[in-house]
């Protein structure tokens, strides 16, 4: 059986503010992935609450959208941005495409309290070949994500034992 995968490599940086978001809005590069950990209810205080894309708008302006000011304990929340990065600048299509697939990978395997509805809803054989790598400030999530270890893909695949002949 042949593997083929598709590497995604994000660089985190943080914690931001959300009084910093102005210093995230450069138009040529702050796009890609970020995470919200501040006060859940239920899970305590400083955790994981949300894993959100920056696509077509930087990172400042969309989590500027998202109402996080209106939050209970809003000057405690920070902010990580993952930004992807490798050889070169891949055309704006597959740059998204990349993004979107990470997102949804990276919601699947974590399962942060506010993205309950990405969860529930995963596309497993896009996914079957995305591999992540997280570098730097990643916070919580793992260092590295395979799509092969969380779709179906191998699950008929019929593994033997390795022995001695």
């Amino acid at each position: 059986m042949e593997i083929n995968t598709d590497l995604i490599q994000i660089q985190w940086e943080g914690p931001y503010k959300l009084i910093d978001l102005v210093t995230i809005r450069n138009e040529e590069y702050d796009y890609g992935l970020y995470q919200i950990y501040g006060k859940h209810p239920i899970y305590g205080s400083n955790v994981l609450l949300y894993i959100g894309k920056a696509d077509s708008q930087t990172f400042g302006i969309r989590i500027s959208q998202e109402n996080w000011v209106d939050t209970n304990d809003s000057n405690n929340i920070s902010i990580y941005v993952g930004k992807l990065h490798g050889e070169g600048t891949p055309s704006e299509e597959q740059w998204s495409k990349e993004i979107d697939l990470a997102e949804r990978l990276l919601i699947y395997v974590h399962k942060p309290a506010y993205n309950a509805r990405s969860v529930s809803s995963f596309p497993n054989t896009k996914l079957q070949s995305i591999h992540i790598l997280n570098w730097g400030d990643h916070r919580d999530l793992l260092p590295e994500v395979s799509g092969l270890r969380y779709t179906s893909k191998l699950d008929h695949f019929e593994y033997k034992p390795y022995k001695w002949e």
